[in-house]
């Protein structure tokens, strides 16, 4: 494989990024580094990144508007498809790859270069991620990995950067690694890779503590047509808008934290503490509508599917064939999940305490009711149960025999 003359490299403005750019260029030859960095609704001031990523050396400097689409066609199949890692991680950050990595795709096919690149190192997940999701899109593409092969710790890496004319982003004050857009925030490393600290409050920010939240509860109202959130309280938001409130909603009453030990891609176990208050609200909604809404076998094989489906965008492998297949059953299933949601958000709590679908409910009150208007044939129950029990009767002789 010849040298990579032009390079768009994923750019975050951090360490190791910022670093890709003269490493590159000095000890692997590459003529030309275009960076791009994503807006996914962070709400950081990107111009001083694009700045950054030019006072680096890179020849052009590229910032492109995802928010729309992270939303529409990542965050919102997430929450149709009730998506939580090992149960509990909603993947805000793992959703985010497949775009940028996409993005990556279509800007070196604007520039005409021969490689991307990125700056994750050899036990992260992302790597992972972007070199999948890369290798789906674009085989014919190099992919770039210097963090992963030059062998520098975090220190060696930033005094690399500072001989190079790269300031030390990292203070002593503020030793974590954050990743932020607007489905949440992943703050790791510093005192936090002790699984025995508790994270300190200044690690949070799009939650109250349970002590600075709201004294008063407050019941809300997610509505949801074909499985999507639609509205808050009866007002219609279209899909940014809604995340957005969804979040200040539940940041506000302490909601959305994870502290958790989670099972990497490559193998090791690692401490993450999360922030994720919108969109760990609108998958709880949604679980219990589609309890009200779709037929018990249809509700124990999704719930089994999703999991797979986490576990397959967690893994990287959103672009994948599987994953397809996941999204056709999971989308097939949401004509049906149409109605609202009642939650309860107090001090670090979201619960639910009502529901309803005006056009798809299974609960018939009639059949569901003790009082004077049951229409269950009780009498229909003793056969019922004598075939259901059949089975279990002919083994039980059989041993006796």
């Amino acid at each position: 494989m010849g040298r990579a003359k032009k390079v768009v490299l994923a750019y975050s403005g951090g360490v190791d990024t910022s670093v890709c750019i003269p490493y590159l260029k000095h000890e692997w030859g590459v003529d030309e580094v275009i960076t791009f960095a994503a807006d996914l609704g962070q709400g950081d001031e990107l111009d001083p990144i694009r700045l950054k990523a030019l006072d680096a050396g890179a020849s052009q400097s590229l910032v492109g508007d995802l928010i729309e689409p992270f939303v529409e066609e990542f965050a919102l199949p997430a929450i149709r498809a009730n998506a939580l890692y090992e149960g509990r991680y909603p993947l805000s950050t793992a959703l985010a790859r497949p775009l940028i990595a996409r993005q990556l795709v279509e800007v070196a096919r604007e520039v005409g270069a021969d490689a991307v690149a990125h700056g994750c190192t050899g036990k992260g997940n992302d790597q992972v991620r972007f070199d999948l999701a890369i290798a789906a899109l674009a085989p014919d593409l190099k992919v770039l990995t210097p963090a992963r092969e030059w062998s520098m710790s975090r220190e060696e890496a930033i005094a690399y950067g500072e001989r190079c004319g790269i300031p030390a982003p990292v203070s002593k004050k503020s030793p974590y690694s954050i990743d932020l857009n607007l489905l949440g925030r992943s703050i790791e490393a510093g005192p936090l890779e002790d699984p025995m600290v508790a994270p300190p409050e200044e690690v949070f920010a799009m939650t109250s503590s349970i002590d600075a939240a709201p004294s008063q509860a407050q019941d809300i109202e997610i509505s949801f047509e074909a499985g999507n959130p639609v509205a808050i309280d009866g007002v219609r938001l279209d899909s940014v808008g809604l995340i957005k409130e969804a979040n200040r909603l539940a940041g506000r009453h302490g909601f959305g934290r994870l502290d958790i030990i989670e099972n990497r891609v490559v193998g090791i176990k690692s401490r993450e503490i999360y922030e994720t208050p919108g969109l760990l609200l609108l998958i709880r909604a949604h679980q219990e509508l589609e309890s009200l809404t779709l037929a018990a076998d249809v509700l124990r094989m999704k719930r089994q599917l999703e999991m797979q489906w986490a576990e397959l965008v967690y893994q990287g492998l959103w672009f994948s064939p599987l994953k397809d297949a996941l999204d056709g059953f999971m989308d097939r299933t949401q004509i049906y999940v149409n109605g609202l949601v009642r939650i309860r958000l107090h001090k670090g709590n979201a619960m639910v305490i009502g529901r309803s679908s005006d056009t798809n409910s299974l609960y018939i009150s009639d059949m569901a009711t003790y009082g004077s208007e049951d229409n269950f044939d009780h009498r229909a129950a003793e056969g019922f149960i004598y075939i259901w029990g059949l089975p279990s009767r002919l083994w039980a002789a059989a041993r006796r025999g």
